[in-house]
């Protein structure tokens, strides 16, 4: 780091970092050069370790009680997909993801790397256990395995497996992340520490699209658009989300005059995508159509603001959640493109990300409790400001509570004709949490000026 490039502190910089900074002695001093081996990047990788401990004892009660009780996971929040889907997938008789074409299982919903990734753990399972005779559970029904002895052992180191294989991915999202910007890495604190990392990082297999788009905003930042189009395209191969990057690349470089690095960013996403998809469209191609087919035939669902309209009694068809939905993402897309191009100074990726993002989301059929790891990302490159980055969370984490006590039944009024008002409050707060986010952000945008901090490049 060069006398020229001094690494930007937030506790001298932003009051709530400075008021918790107390805690540990205060903010530092303006001569102190830091400890000569606890850099910020090793600081915010040891913060990332933790919290990944704290996910794991925050499932834990789910675990010991062996994943079975409906009304145990929602009451102590520690639901994970991860150990239901071993067995609800095919996982638990190693049925390759996207090749069952009987029936017995429903296709796999998610695209195809969450399926590479989560077979490969059951292989590595079932190989821990002594590689168990698969023909008696041939011969059970799918709801019988679940109470099946050895698959519930199987389940519990499932879930285990995952969580110690993707936490290399928790590391490189922090790693990636505290480097995109080298006089900035303390931003990534907010990454590492958050408590929505460590509440929803095991609720599902996002870490891996995560990891590939912290990689793909490091791999711009750094001048590399091949590599940044190939995670982002390994990344819209776990979710589709990531693809979203592209737009925010493209108003950048048409900013910057400089088209053909989108075109070799966009090429190099198509082509890591097609890599990976490839063999499942070859031997499974059906199965392959399941994840498309599944989110384009899906009703509203948790989290949306089309259920609250239902709870409120006005119920929507998926086909005009579905037409209202991407009208509304693409005038929101023109919103930004415009928004990127006429700002006073150049926007960066991750302020034009987060606002694509955000308004992919709003609109969406689904909120899943795990999507507050998409946000979060791009979201500390975005806005890095601990004030506004806990106002969004604090939404997100009482939604997150309130989701699974809706899922309990704990939340619905009698009084109320059925009406779940609770838990559709709670949908709200969350959507305000973060509109007030993305007003920030625009804020940002078209008022540079009022931006205190020096900001982050990329």
């Amino acid at each position: 780091m060069s006398q020229l490039e001094p690494v930007v502190r937030p506790t001298l910089e932003d009051p709530v970092a400075a008021g918790a900074s107390e805690v540990v002695g205060g903010p530092s001093g303006r001569r102190s050069l830091g400890h000569p081996w606890w850099t910020p990047v090793r600081v915010v990788l040891a913060v990332a370790c933790v919290a990944w401990l704290l996910g794991m004892i925050q499932k834990a009660p789910c675990a010991a009680e062996g994943w079975s009780g409906a009304d145990y996971r929602y009451s102590h929040m520690c639901y994970s997909d991860i150990p239901y889907l071993y067995v609800g997938r095919g996982f638990a008789e190693r049925k390759v993801p996207f090749a069952d074409t009987a029936g017995r299982y429903p296709a796999l919903e998610y695209p195809v790397l969450i399926g590479y990734f989560a077979y490969g753990t059951a292989v590595a399972t079932q190989l821990a256990h002594g590689w168990p005779d698969l023909a008696p559970r041939a011969q059970l029904s799918v709801d019988d395995l679940y109470g099946l002895g050895g698959v519930n052992a199987e389940r519990k180191d499932f879930f285990v497996l995952t969580a110690v294989l993707l936490f290399p991915f928790v590391l490189l999202s922090a790693y990636f992340l505290a480097t995109t910007d080298r006089r900035r890495p303390w931003d990534a604190m907010a990454f590492a520490a958050s408590p929505a990392l460590v509440l929803a990082g095991l609720v599902n297999w996002d870490m891996l699209a995560v990891a590939c788009v912290a990689g793909a905003l490091w791999a711009w930042a750094r001048g590399r658009p091949v590599l940044a189009g190939g995670l982002v395209g390994l990344g819209t191969a776990t979710k589709l989300y990531p693809l979203f990057l592209l737009g925010a690349f493209l108003v950048v470089a048409v900013r910057r005059r400089s088209v053909s690095t989108f075109l070799l960013a966009a090429g190099a996403a198509a082509g890591s995508w097609l890599l990976v998809n490839l063999p499942a469209m070859i031997y499974g191609l059906d199965g392959w159509k399941g994840f498309w087919s599944f989110n384009f035939s899906r009703g509203p669902d948790l989290g949306s603001i089309w259920l609250v309209a239902g709870n409120a009694g006005h119920p929507a068809s998926s086909h005009l959640v579905n037409v209202v939905s991407w009208l509304f993402f693409v005038v929101v897309c023109l919103g930004v493109l415009v928004l990127g191009l006429r700002a006073p100074q150049e926007p960066r990726v991750a302020q034009l990300a987060l606002l694509v993002l955000l308004g992919f989301l709003l609109v969406n059929k689904v909120y899943s409790p795990q999507y507050v790891l998409w946000i979060l990302p791009i979201a500390v490159l975005a806005r890095p400001s601990w004030r506004d980055l806990l106002i969004w969370q604090a939404g997100e984490i009482f939604y997150f509570a309130m989701v699974w006590m809706y899922l309990a039944g704990f939340t619905a009024s009698a009084t109320a004709g059925g009406q779940d008002i609770a838990y559709s409050a709670a949908i709200l707060v969350r959507v305000v949490a973060e509109l007030y986010l993305a007003a920030m952000v625009v804020r940002d945008l078209v008022r540079p000026a009022t931006v205190e901090r020096s900001l982050p490049v990329g």
